[in-house]
């Protein structure tokens, strides 16, 4: 089901802008902040700054061999030619975006199903990028491509400087693989340009002064025409300043032929608009926090508090389904497809040509159940993949407009990944496996366990464990809590060569924590750390740790943890209101300092999850602020703040200013800024392995002392 609304934003598909601060009406006072100075992302001093401490983290932990070893196996884990190459169907071909150590920035290429069911696939290239970039002088990164239906002869490819959110549109020809000179183009900004038709686009861009909100997305959509000049192109809707973000789309499917325009107010807040031939719009009157999706005949509502409505009320974390037109045409009759439990949540739904494929999850582990309406009924059926005691399953659909098949993934910790071709109209068929990962560390004698520990306030928190299967409990195995804790998004198991590598192979314990804030249980986990309640996330991974420490699995000095982003700030968190409980902590791409960050970047759209600090909400999000939480006169473990020059997502002022001042106050830190990289923190698969091999290096010398 195709959705323009905040999920496309949570998933990074349609996030985008420019390396400096949106305007506000009111900037946060930083008067007082001696290291605001390093907010000037690209500034000469901040940058010689950036330099110079990168030098002395390399100098500690990337001068030895056993790091230049470990950074050599992870770069040939991300080159390797045995990975799977994920395809998406366009037309009659499938199309791969591919990087490996000839082509660090990637192809574009493709090949039949008939060739892809082959060992080694015969492919034919598309796009080289780096043949690109080094025509004009550039260091672009691939934001993908969107392919004009039905026939297919036109994409819009999206290239971003330097793996940055923001980025660029060209319109390219995919009968003679070139991009059009006279063609479609966006200039670099966040935003977005999709087909209406051959000669017609939505762009949501950057169109100058008071066009993009305040957390720096586009906040007005045009209807452009080919041949005109952008700026003569006609509005289609505009949003509020302070809305997150605004965009249109056209669905193609052949019968079902809708526009669409979206307004997201905030994650997990927005508004779907059906957009008639006359230019009208009319509102898709559901719940401005329900998912919404729209696939041929059906509505798909994916509920995130429970709604009252046409007599009856209908459980949040459900998953109803109702006719389109019927539904525009006033009707509130709706079929209940998912309806969730104390420990099911709904992971995920996938619409084919026939079907509906519910990912279900239970205590953080998938199923997969196949619908069929016919007569007016429901009937449903599993769709058996095999036994996975700690595995994850996903699944997308083919060509959900002409066959009912299904790309299903299977993965976990110690098994190397599956690619698997099934069909939804036979769940009992025997499921084709076509590609499966090469195994790239030795998990023999290893084992997964599912544990779950009891939180502050008494609620049970699961997590995952990787140990050895000879594991001495005696709290002296080096061991890694990895967590995130937010926007309802689930820590499920999947296959790593880097963790495997690093970590694994090594001895050391792999742990991962489900912690309030995520999305394991549903919507009711996320909620339950929201504002106000955000410490709940934070007391859930410290009880996680706490209870590897009451196992015996590890004790303090040996337990490390990690994460980013959103998990960057649960590290920091951890870090400055727990350190007694840690060894060493990697903090990547974080929010930190939280008075400021809705003034940073993209950060007013996380208002929703953490509050606006220019209220009285500062009250409570102070408690969770760790640059505002770090005290000179307490002791911390060891710590390695890691962060990107060109992340327009996350502003890398907040990892400066905190590794800064805890530098000045004498404290055990080290710092690396990747000059490129984006939020993902890495460019291409050298920058990967390299920031990947730090962080691993950096914990097992911490860690084995």
């Amino acid at each position: 089901m195709p959705r323009l609304t905040h999920a496309c934003l949570a998933a990074g598909l349609a996030v985008a802008g420019a390396l400096s601060a949106p305007v506000h009406a009111k900037e946060a006072d930083v008067s007082n902040d001696p290291y605001a100075w390093l907010e000037d992302v690209e500034g000469q001093k901040q940058l010689d700054w950036v330099k110079g401490v990168n030098a002395k983290a390399e100098a500690e932990i990337a001068a030895t061999p056993a790091f230049r070893k470990l950074e050599a196996d992870i770069r040939a884990i991300l080159d390797s030619d045995a990975k799977i190459p994920g395809v998406q169907k366009i037309g009659d071909h499938y199309y791969n975006f591919w990087k490996d150590k000839q082509h660090e920035r990637g192809l574009w290429r493709r090949t039949t199903l008939a060739e892809y069911r082959k060992a080694q696939p015969q492919w034919e290239t598309v796009l080289d990028l780096d043949a690109l970039n080094k025509a004009e002088g550039k260091n672009w990164v691939w934001h993908g491509a969107d392919c004009r239906k039905p026939d297919y002869t036109r994409c819009l490819i999206a290239l971003s400087r330097g793996g940055a959110d923001a980025d660029e549109t060209r319109e390219f020809d995919l009968v003679n693989k070139k991009f059009l000179t006279d063609g479609f183009y966006r200039p670099e900004a966040k935003g977005g340009l999709g087909w209406k038709d051959a000669d017609t686009v939505y762009v949501y861009t950057d169109f100058g002064a008071g066009s993009m909100t305040s957390s720096g997305y586009p906040r007005i959509v045009k209807e452009w025409k080919r041949g005109t000049p952008l700026d003569g192109a006609t509005v289609v809707y505009e949003g509020k300043p302070d809305d997150m973000y605004i965009a249109a789309g056209h669905d193609a499917t052949k019968g079902f032929e809708r526009d669409f325009v979206s307004r997201t107010i905030a994650f997990y807040n927005d508004e779907l608009y059906l957009r008639g031939k006359d230019g009208t719009l009319t509102k898709v009157d559901a719940p401005n926090s329900a998912q919404k999706s729209v696939q041929r005949e059906w509505l798909g509502l994916e509920l995130r508090e429970p709604w009252t409505v046409g007599g009856k009320t209908y459980k949040a974390g459900s998953f109803l389904v109702a006719r389109f037109d019927d539904f525009m045409a006033g009707k509130r009759e709706f079929d209940v497809l998912f309806e969730p439990t104390d420990t099911t949540s709904l992971a995920g739904v996938t619409l084919t040509r026939h079907h509906v494929v519910l990912n279900i999850m239970q205590d953080v582990k998938n199923h997969l159940s196949v619908l069929t309406h016919a007569n007016g009924t429901w009937s449903s059926k599993q769709l058996k993949v095999g036994d996975l005691a700690f595995g994850a399953i996903s699944a997308s659909a083919v060509d959900s407009e002409e066959s009912d098949a299904l790309w299903l993934t299977v993965t976990d910790y110690l098994t190397p990944t599956t690619l698997m071709l099934a069909d939804a109209s036979m769940p009992d068929a025997k499921i084709e496996p076509l590609k499966t990962m090469p195994a790239f560390f030795d998990a023999a004698g290893k084992k997964i366990e599912q544990h779950f520990a009891t939180s502050k306030d008494g609620t049970k928190v699961p997590y995952f464990l990787v140990r050895p299967e000879g594991l001495k409990y005696d709290g002296s195995t080096p061991t890694l809590l990895y967590g995130y804790g937010g926007f309802e998004i689930s820590m499920t198991p999947g296959y790593s060569g880097g963790v495997g590598k690093g970590w694994l192979e090594k001895g050391g314990v792999y742990a991962v924590a489900n912690i309030r804030g995520g999305g394991e249980y549903g919507p009711r986990w996320h909620q339950a750390a929201l504002k106000a309640n955000r410490h709940k996330a934070y007391e859930d991974f410290a009880a996680v740790a706490q209870d590897l420490i009451t196992r015996k699995i590890t004790s303090p000095k040996h337990l490390g943890i990690q994460g980013g982003s959103n998990g960057g700030l649960l590290t920091g968190n951890m870090l400055t209101q727990y350190p007694a409980l840690f060894g060493a902590v990697v903090v990547q791409v974080p929010l930190l300092d939280m008075k400021r960050y809705s003034h940073l970047l993209a950060g007013a759209s996380w208002m929703a999850e953490y509050g606006n600090p220019d209220t009285a909400d500062w009250e409570f999000i102070k408690t969770f602020s760790p640059y505002h939480l770090f005290d000179a006169k307490k002791d911390y473990p060891p710590t390695l703040f890691m962060t990107s020059t060109r992340d327009d997502r996350v502003h890398p002022g907040h990892a400066r200013k905190m590794a800064a001042m805890m530098l000045d106050a004498g404290k055990d830190v080290r710092y690396y800024e990747n000059i490129e990289g984006g939020h993902g923190g890495a460019a291409n698969n050298a920058q990967a392995a390299h920031m990947s091999a730090l962080a691993y290096t950096f914990l097992w010398q911490q860690l084995t002392k």
